[in-house]
């Protein structure tokens, strides 16, 4: 499944777990509320050098809270159709290390643990866990991952004032896509730590297509890490499944982007075992532009599977599947259509 609601993206400064899937459907927009529209736009003055702030000074503000304070709370994601998913999350960190738990509260069962690049979840009804390990910087914003200079050449930062959210006050900071190949946000960014409790995916027009917001937040919250770590290491009863992938590199498995896209960077290159057996595996290839991340998949065309090629989208996430040089390409994001179709049409073998 490729369309879903990613709290994981939004929200991962905060989560850092992908919702259940809730469907796919032809994107749409939902209208920012009146207090929504009544703060964003009639701000106070904006505060001595927040004004002058960058997007990428924004961004590392955001990233170094998640890094700083331990939290819990309940965060709710809604998409412009009306889908909604909610999980409580438990998150500590020790300077150096960092330990989250988020259960989900809708849709199917599922806890996931994550450690640093360490991603486990558990699946109760099934009884199963799935072990994986990722080294896409996991955060959001994934500023470690890209440079200020890109950021700030694909965002439009603007201090908008100040707003609650779960009770907490919190700067307003619009970021406008500096072109067509990125969505703008609007980030809720909490007064004190910085940690953010509330984001909007814009389109064009400025209409909300998906949000994640905390309903309830605890800062700085007496988080038990070692309790956690012990939670994440008990697979007792359980069929452990691990998806470990092989680190490696475009150019060493023949693949090249002939005209790299706008401020995206590459992020990292995995190559996975195929659940279906196909020959040669599937090539996972990220990029990320600081906010937005999306992914290639490419492997073997396979007849029997790949029927028909397909354009979907649920909130802000959009998926292209096509065929290309005798493979099969999945492109999948937080980002406009027009951009999948970018990176597609430029992925080529060397």
């Amino acid at each position: 499944m490729i369309s879903r609601l990613q709290p994981g993206r939004l929200l991962l400064a905060v989560a850092l777990c992908a919702i259940a899937p809730l469907g796919s459907a032809q994107t749409a927009s939902i209208p920012s509320s009146d207090s929504q529209a009544a703060g964003a736009g009639r701000a106070a003055p904006a505060e001595p050098g927040k004004a002058s702030m960058r997007a990428s000074q924004w961004l590392q503000r955001m990233q170094d809270a998640s890094k700083q304070r331990a939290y819990t709370g309940t965060f709710v994601v809604s998409s412009a159709q009306g889908q909604m998913a909610s999980s409580r999350i438990w998150h500590v960190c020790d300077g150096t290390r960092q330990l989250e738990r988020v259960d989900s509260l809708t849709g199917e069962a599922r806890s996931t643990f994550r450690s640093d690049q360490r991603v486990v979840t558990f699946l109760p009804d099934a009884r199963v866990v799935r072990e994986s390990t990722q080294d896409t910087g996991g955060l959001f914003p994934n500023v470690l991952w890209t440079s200020p200079d890109a950021i700030d050449q694909a965002y439009f930062a603007r201090w908008a004032g100040k707003e609650r959210v779960a009770g907490l006050e919190a700067d307003v900071i619009s970021l406008q896509a500096s072109d067509q190949y990125r969505f703008g946000y609007r980030i809720w960014s909490e007064l004190r730590t910085g940690l953010v409790v509330k984001v909007q995916t814009l389109d064009a027009k400025g209409q909300v297509l998906e949000q994640a917001a905390f309903s309830e937040l605890t800062v700085d919250a007496p988080v038990d890490m070692e309790r956690l770590q012990k939670q994440m290491q008990n697979t007792r009863g359980f069929r452990v499944e691990r998806a470990d992938g092989q680190r490696t590199t475009p150019q060493a498995e023949g693949w090249q982007l002939a005209v790299p896209v706008p401020s995206f960077q590459s992020m990292s290159c995995v190559r996975r075992s195929d659940r279906h057996g196909g020959p040669g595996g599937l090539l996972q290839w990220v990029f990320s532009d600081g906010l937005a991340t999306l992914s290639l998949f490419i492997e073997t065309y396979d007849p029997k599977r790949h029927v028909r090629e397909v354009h979907a989208g649920a909130g802000a996430t959009h998926s292209v599947m096509v065929r290309k040089d005798g493979h099969w390409v999945t492109a999948v994001g937080e980002v406009p259509p027009q951009t999948l179709q970018l990176f597609v049409q430029a992925l080529a073998r060397r």
